[in-house]
């Protein structure tokens, strides 16, 4: 990750999503110019979480590449999620 400061340019590139990066774009033109440097500190703050995960899931792909066990403590949560889905089904969600 670089350390260069952040501007609005890379804020856009690091969310990584056009909608995202539109919606961005969006807040800080409309934002008051006494509230400018709160929104940009969220939207930052959003961005850094954004490539520390991605950061965070390179880290793991390549762990998983060489077959070895993921770092980190992990819990299993398949079951949970899967009857969340089925609850989220029969309520007639996609």
């Amino acid at each position: 990750m670089s350390t260069e400061p952040w501007t609005i340019e890379s804020i856009g590139d690091a969310l990584g999503n056009p909608a995202l990066a539109q919606r961005f774009l969006g807040e800080i033109s409309r934002t008051p110019a006494h509230r400018l440097l709160a929104v940009f500190a969220k939207w930052e703050r959003i961005a850094k979480d954004l490539q520390a995960a991605v950061d965070r899931g390179h880290v793991l792909a390549e762990h998983d590449v060489r077959g070895e066990h993921l770092p980190g403590a992990w819990i299993e949560r398949t079951d949970a999620v899967s009857q969340k889905a089925a609850q989220i089904r029969a309520r007639g969600a996609a």
